[in-house]
């Protein structure tokens, strides 16, 4: 049994190296993405994208740690199974030069159907390039309108 289970949703830069860097701490890490090629590589141990040191680190993980760090393809999943869930979605930047928050609206609606179905506490957070007050007055909001649960 693991202390901690977190949720990484989200598999880019920043997703997938908290990813391996919890593994490495000993944290039992459920990834997701809907790309199904790229859940399979990391899967397999194999970083999609070069950083440096990941490949090393997640070499070390699927020798030593394989239990550690899972990728799904369903997010719902990936909530409902661990106690934590970090949100690192893009927010690409528009033809106007504002962000746009749509992978972290999803995604925040993803939390929220798990969370019809979890009866416990439940941490978010948000590590994602967003302004001010997007968690609470987007992701908070989003999750508990689809969730029913008050946060």
């Amino acid at each position: 049994m693991y202390k901690y289970k977190v949720s990484i949703l989200g598999t880019g830069f920043i997703g997938l190296c908290s990813a391996a860097c919890f593994a490495e701490k000993d944290i039992m890490v459920l990834a997701s993405t809907h790309n199904e090629k790229k859940a399979n590589m990391i899967n397999e141990g194999k970083a999609p994208f070069y950083e440096a040191n990941l490949q090393e680190m997640m070499d070390d993980i699927k020798i030593n740690k394989p239990e550690l760090l899972q990728c799904l393809t369903d997010p719902v999943k990936a909530v409902l199974e661990t106690d934590i869930s970090m949100i690192t979605q893009g927010t690409p930047m528009r033809e106007d030069k504002s962000i746009d928050l749509g992978y972290i609206e999803s995604t925040a609606k993803e939390i929220g159907e798990a969370l019809k179905q979890k009866d416990i506490y439940h941490l978010v957070v948000v590590r994602s390039t967003v302004v001010p007050g997007t968690s609470r007055n987007l992701v908070g909001k989003v999750i508990t309108e689809v969730s029913g649960r008050v946060l």
